[in-house]
């Protein structure tokens, strides 16, 4: 892990959290919230903000390194509606942070 590249900053954080304005996958608001790697770190994601989605401790935990889309489908989540607004998410954060994207 020490020699990933991990470049999420706290700026990119609370910009992320603000977009969400909850769990990216449950939509929980009164619980505090965590970095969670939509590509897990031992899939080869990184902590970027292209690949980090807020979730609360309980969707962190249960998701674990699991494919998204896969646990989203077993949660009975709705998987559509996450990607959706993680495109819109990744998209708006891509224009304020713009350096980023480029990485």
């Amino acid at each position: 892990m020490d020699s990933v590249e991990h470049d999420l900053t706290d700026e990119q954080w609370v910009a992320l959290k603000a977009a969400w304005v909850g769990c990216a996958y449950c939509g929980a608001v009164d619980r505090p919230l965590q970095r969670d790697c939509v590509l897990p770190l031992s899939r080869g994601g990184r902590y970027t903000l292209a690949n980090i989605a807020p979730a609360c401790d309980s969707c962190n935990a249960s998701k674990c390194n699991d494919e998204v889309t896969g646990w989203l489908r077993r949660k009975r989540l709705d998987e559509r509606a996450f990607l959706e607004q993680h495109y819109k998410v990744q998209s708006s954060l891509a224009l304020q942070f713009p350096a980023e994207e480029a990485r």
